[in-house]
């Protein structure tokens, strides 16, 4: 990590070379002929390898911000926003809903940057650059606009696929491709980049073949449903791959499982034996774009941030609550506790301690204990990538400028891929491999084994929980959406997203909480997702660039 993150730091002004605008109104991303094309800069296997390391952090950032938690976590209900992003929050996400904009813009940008990357070390990589630089260095170009069109196709559905974006400088009849081509063509190109990459990073937090095969898992388990047209029925063929990948990163990868939940988000954590793909960003001060803001929206309070900790009002759900085991429901709300480690990972309850979190107080400062501020309205603020202020993080942090990465992929969801691989379209399953594979993650959390048998919802409640707050939620209702729409619709209708008031036994350390709905707060609980509103409509600054993209979808494959 720290090798990378001193090219990222070191190289940080050829930021400014690609010219990573964060408010293009071009989604072609047109490339900036007149900077990184430099030919005398791609001479050195140092200089390829950095000119591919900006693709794991600046190209992100639009997206990694703030709309990573709005789609990833409001829309699909795990977590909410009180006061702000309530568009999202409430399913009603528009052209001009900032998040959304955002998001298309990171995730062109990703292809286009990655575009520019491929056609310069192609063109300029000099005799000295090795070969297996080169190749590796095409690969992560590859890997980062695979992985950005799995983003793209399933938040907006028919979108155009670029591979070229200088060829498309003077083409205005660029349009948008079917879903299932978009889906062909990433995992085809995802195929090829795990033939390219090696199997062990060539410097900490690159990406590898294991990378590469761990999103061919994700790739094919949610493709096994595209082109089943709501039927119910996945593709056996692809559910069949998704297995095949997933066990080979679980046995083959020499990655392993954290013993402990709450380390995957305790610093120092980036890019130990459990991450697949992180987001590789820097403390930079001076250097806007390369650091992870977002934990500036999350953290409760300026208490136990920098300055920032803009995020009071951001809660758990209700819903994603009751999905912890021996939270209870009552006659007047739910009760209780519960052994499972991911909820004070993910959310910080009343009365928890946290003694890796410095916290301001009147006349000096302690180590966190979430406050318990009473009423009938508070909230279960976020605690996933939190990290408290600069002294927590040995001075590697300010506001709005933190260094530590985000997950894209650990190695925690290969086990629930192939779980549900194996389930594919039955009923259920009691397949010894799968539920020993669902257990290495269930019973880490400090559950008790699971029995079986083994059956969709069980499978997608111990996603929820595994990774809420990891921007993971929305996409497994996509996924679901492709080929059981009604259930998906059912799952979103289903959710409390209201206000509650969480007060515990005793303060602090308590032993259970009870938890009760605002009663003055009846409006605005629930939401209505439907056909007409599931996926993002385009945003409307694109649309209104490029005409084009409101045309039929046409298939990549038959131009």
């Amino acid at each position: 990590m720290k090798i990378l993150k001193n090219i990222l730091y070191r190289s940080s002004f050829f930021v400014s070379l690609f010219a990573v605008t964060s408010c293009s109104e071009d989604f072609l991303e047109r490339p900036p002929v007149d900077a990184i094309v430099d030919a005398g800069f791609y001479q050195t296997d140092d200089q390829v390898l950095a000119s591919t390391a900006l693709l794991y952090s600046k190209v992100w950032f639009d997206y990694n911000d703030k709309a990573s938690y709005n789609l990833g976590d409001f829309r699909a209900g795990t977590a909410f926003s009180a006061y702000n992003d309530r568009g999202n929050v409430l399913f009603n996400t528009t052209g001009n809903t900032p998040e959304n904009g955002s998001a298309w813009r990171s995730f062109f940008i990703v292809v286009g940057q990655s575009n520019l990357a491929i056609s310069n070390i192609n063109q300029y990589a000099g005799a000295a650059v090795s070969p297996t630089i080169k190749k590796m260095a095409i690969a992560e170009a590859r890997f980062m606009r695979a992985v950005a069109y799995r983003s793209l196709v399933m938040n907006w559905g028919a979108v155009p696929i670029i591979e070229n974006n200088l060829e498309l400088l003077s083409d205005t009849s660029v349009s948008r491709n079917t879903p299932e081509s978009v889906w062909k063509f990433l995992t085809s190109e995802m195929r090829q980049v795990a033939e390219d990459l090696p199997a062990t990073p060539i410097r900490p937090g690159r990406v590898t073949r294991w990378s590469a095969e761990g999103m061919l898992a994700r790739f094919y388990l949610t493709r096994a449903g595209v082109e089943s047209a709501g039927s119910g029925t996945r593709n056996q063929t692809f559910l069949d791959s998704a297995k095949y990948y997933s066990e080979r990163v679980i046995t083959q990868s020499g990655l392993s499982l954290l013993k402990n939940y709450g380390d995957l988000f305790l610093f120092p954590y980036d890019n130990n034996s459990e991450s697949l793909f992180s987001l590789q960003w820097v403390y930079s001060p001076g250097a806007y774009g390369t650091q992870n803001s977002t934990p500036a929206y999350l953290a409760f309070s300026p208490d136990i941030a920098n300055g920032d900790g803009w995020g009071g009002d951001k809660s758990a759900t209700w819903w994603m609550l009751g999905q912890y085991e021996g939270i209870k429901q009552t006659a007047t709300g739910m009760q209780g506790r519960t052994i499972d480690q991911r909820l004070k990972a993910t959310f910080m309850l009343p009365g928890a301690s946290y003694p890796e979190i410095t916290q301001t107080i009147t006349g000096g400062e302690q180590k966190l204990i979430v406050p318990n501020p009473g009423g009938d309205n508070n909230f279960l603020s976020i605690k996933k990538y939190v990290t408290g202020k600069a002294k927590d993080v040995g001075g590697l942090s300010a506001s709005q400028n933190y260094g530590h990465d985000t997950y894209m992929m650990r190695l925690a969801e290969m086990y629930l891929v192939y779980a549900e691989a194996v389930l594919g379209n039955n009923a259920s399953t009691s397949d010894p491999v799968a539920l020993k594979y669902y257990n290495a993650i269930h019973t880490r959390a400090g559950l008790p084994v699971f029995a079986g048998p083994l059956t969709f919802d069980i499978i997608f409640k111990e996603r929820l929980v595994e990774f809420a707050m990891e921007g993971l939620a929305w996409y497994d209702l996509v996924s679901l959406h492709y080929y059981n729409p009604t259930k998906a619709y059912a799952i979103l209708n289903s959710q409390d997203r209201g206000l509650f008031a969480t007060a515990p036994d005793v303060f602090p350390n308590p032993t259970s909480w009870t938890f009760t709905k605002t009663p003055w707060s009846t409006t605005e609980r629930t939401i209505n997702a439907n056909s007409g509103n599931f996926l993002l409509p385009i945003p409307s600054a694109e649309l209104s660039q490029a005409p084009n993209l409101q045309k039929p979808a046409v298939d990549y494959y038959s131009k």
